[in-house]
């Protein structure tokens, strides 16, 4: 699929340079505007507005959308007022508020000027909403019936408003107030037996809905839940303020994932993709991380530093330092991902810390006996016979095992109980992962081994 893209994309580049663009018209009508969007991420500044100016009123509006805030802006630079006027007009509230959140203020400007004074308004009213919040995803755009319509009423309705609306699938049913009482869907119009029914029978009363300031995320998780296509969002008087629909929670949860991605990975989250991102940015978004981890590692050469007369008098045990440190990060990893992506999930709270201990504890064990067991043939077969290192003795190896058991569950209990303690201190999840995790059980596993290493073999 991505071969055939790049090779109608070359094409139509062609097309777009002997000035064919009578034929590059009419096979960009044909396409789909995300498509075009992401051709034009790949045209240099010259070619986007000419090409841009080919597309038909609406194709250029949902095209606009898609592009990414560079390519909008220069976009809006290039455009007369009546152009840019053009495209605005055929934004949803969402999509507008949007793209006024990603421009400067001096475009913002030109922007809200071409704007009619309702979509204004409605811009102004979303922007105001706490960032993250579901008043700040969500669109003014919705049909409203009243419980008194008639199917028939309500289908008329549907016809004369649903043209500017985002969606007309899922219709809310509201009192004079903009009360939130019920739902309706276009199915149940089309299937009512009689025209007359009046909308109240058909409506559905138990609703689900957020109000304005619950977290993006969670409306995000709620939507994927219960598979709707809306949900409305109200104030604390149950009215009606707007809908977030599922392309817009789609696009939520893209960027939650994105950002526990970066924070599991030791990276400050970004808004840029990573093509559009500086070397500078990437300084600026590895650097903090990498400083606390090189502080932090600080402990580990502590512990090295505290037990070098123990090194000294059995240097055999330096060679198994690195394999104790990677088992337990990797370990560590394993139950930390495990449990952030069930925290993200919804599968797990706070209060079910202690079954996870318990589950967590029972996995570690089983791990621990078994790497013990495979670690101790593995020194006495490769280290002691293959590699005829008469040092290495069976005491040697029972204090590797042992300590590579002890640190196992350590390293497990260590990043299965952090994600959750962060959740309920109003933490991301997702700080705890990784990088982090594995400083705190490579210094445990050494604290572990030398402690053995001095008890056993009296060093």
């Amino acid at each position: 699929m991505a071969e055939r893209f790049e090779i109608v994309e070359k094409a139509l580049i062609r097309m777009l340079d002997e000035k064919k663009y009578v034929t590059l018209r009419d096979i960009l009508v044909t396409m789909n505007p995300s498509d075009i969007a992401q051709m034009f991420s790949g045209l240099n500044e010259e070619r986007i507005p000419l090409m841009f100016r080919l597309l038909t009123k609406e194709q250029a509006a949902e095209t606009f959308v898609e592009m990414d805030p560079d390519a909008q802006e220069l976009l809006i630079r290039g455009f007369s007022d009546s152009e840019l006027k053009a495209v605005v007009d055929e934004l949803y509230v969402d999509d507008a508020v949007e793209l006024v959140e990603e421009m400067p203020a001096n475009v913002v400007k030109r922007i809200l000027k071409q704007t009619d004074p309702e979509m204004r308004s409605s811009i102004n009213m979303i922007l105001r909403y706490p960032e993250n919040s579901a008043g700040s995803i969500m669109t003014t755009e919705y049909v409203s019936l009243r419980p008194s319509m008639t199917v028939d009423e309500a289908i008329l309705r549907i016809r004369r408003q649903g043209v500017d609306k985002e969606t007309i699938y899922t219709c809310y049913v509201t009192d004079e107030n903009k009360g939130l009482i019920g739902l309706v869907t276009v199915k149940d119009l089309l299937l009512a037996e009689d025209g007359d029914t009046p909308i109240q029978d058909l409506m559905i009363t138990n609703l689900i809905s957020v109000t304005a300031q619950t977290d993006q995320e969670e409306v995000a998780k709620m939507l994927s839940k219960y598979n709707f296509l809306a949900l409305p969002v109200v104030d604390g008087e149950n009215r009606m303020v707007g809908i977030v629909t599922f392309d817009d929670a789609m696009d939520v949860m893209i960027d939650e994932a994105t950002e526990d991605m970066e924070l599991m990975s030791g990276l400050m989250p970004s808004e840029k993709s990573y093509i559009k991102s500086t070397p500078i940015d990437l300084f600026r978004n590895r650097i903090p991380w990498l400083l606390l981890l090189m502080v932090s590692a600080t402990f580990t050469g502590l512990i090295i530093t505290a037990f070098e007369d123990a090194l000294a008098a059995q240097v055999a045990l330096t060679a198994f330092i690195p394999m104790l440190m990677d088992t337990g990060g990797n370990s560590g990893s394993q139950a930390s991902v495990t449990v952030i992506r069930s925290i993200s999930l919804g599968e797990l709270k706070s209060s079910d810390l202690l079954k996870v201990i318990r589950k967590e504890l029972c996995t570690a064990v089983l791990c621990g006996v078994t790497l013990a067991a495979a670690c101790f043939c593995k020194i006495m077969l490769v280290d002691r016979l293959m590699m005829g290192q008469a040092e290495v003795t069976a005491l040697v190896a029972a204090v590797v095992c042992m300590a590579l058991g002890i640190t196992v569950v350590m390293a497990k209990m260590v990043g299965c109980t952090l994600p959750i303690l962060a959740k309920a201190l109003n933490f991301d999840p997702a700080v705890m992962a990784s990088p982090f995790i594995t400083t705190i059980v490579d210094a445990l596993s050494l604290l572990a081994f030398f402690t053995l290493a001095k008890v056993i073999l009296k060093i």
